[in-house]
């Protein structure tokens, strides 16, 4: 269990970020053990991602610069490899064509307009989500920052699960797809809820508390629904869609996390 644990750790930290780890083992009994751990990589990125964006803050820069250090810091830490899922599902789900053509489309290398218009929003509205936290201190913004990349990677956890197929037979989404069993998922997404609530409570009480954990479960719910439209419309699950569902469960988290 230790070595399937270690091996889980490197599978979650190789394929959803960019940091230099070895994946040692690609089965299934080493996937399931590394969509489990995801929400940790989701952790070291938001630790990673919220430290430009604290310094730029104390060393006396507005807000905005602080947000957008936040927001890209992300993407260099995954080699835009969620926001290039993102845009080829906008591209596939754009298209209106049978589940066979879209997929298609998905894995060609270029970028369609429904790609560009879906990049240019969510970006648009992480950032704009950032500066407001930002606006309000430094804590509240590298929290928000935090909280975000947990969620975006449990996202990844529950969509993960056994019921969920792939819509190819090759690709990250089918070495990982169904591999997670339920009663782990809803485990694994009750810890990281209670935690997102308790660092809430250290911020600003029982307010703060129930705050973060609704923006948390906002990010759940939306990327649920969009793991639902898309195994809908093509079929199953491939890399891409993962990619989807972690950049949708991020925005609203922060998005969620900006209001009130």
């Amino acid at each position: 269990m230790t070595s399937l644990n270690s091996h889980g750790l490197r599978f979650a930290f190789g394929t959803l970020t960019a940091l230099p780890v070895h994946v040692s083992r690609w089965d299934r009994g080493s996937a399931r053990a590394g969509m489990l751990c995801a929400p940790l990589a989701g952790l070291a990125v938001g630790l990673l991602a919220a430290l430009p964006g604290v310094l730029f803050l104390l060393g006396g820069s507005g807000p905005l610069l602080a947000a957008a250090a936040s927001a890209a810091l992300p993407a260099a830490l995954t080699r835009g490899l969620h926001l290039d899922g993102l845009a080829d599902t906008a591209d596939g789900l754009g298209s209106a064509k049978p589940a066979e053509d879209a997929l298609r489309i998905m894995k060609q290398s270029d970028i369609g307009p429904f790609g560009v218009i879906t990049l240019l929003f969510v970006l648009l509205a992480q950032v704009a989500a950032l500066f407001e936290l930002y606006g309000r201190g430094w804590a509240e913004g590298a929290l928000g920052t935090v909280v975000a990349a947990v969620t975006a990677r449990l996202a990844l956890t529950l969509a993960s699960r056994r019921g969920v197929p792939p819509a190819r037979p090759e690709g990250l989404g089918a070495a990982v797809a169904g591999t997670v069993p339920p009663r782990g998922a809803a485990a694994v997404a009750c810890a990281v809820v209670a935690c997102s609530a308790a660092a809430g409570a250290l911020l600003g009480g029982y307010g703060a508390a129930l705050h973060h954990a609704l923006a948390a479960l906002a990010g759940l719910g939306a990327a649920q629904v969009m793991l639902r439209h898309c195994v809908r419309r093509f079929g199953g699950v491939t890399g891409d869609v993962f990619g989807a569902v972690e950049e949708t469960a991020a925005t609203v988290a922060l998005l969620a996390l900006s209001l009130g």
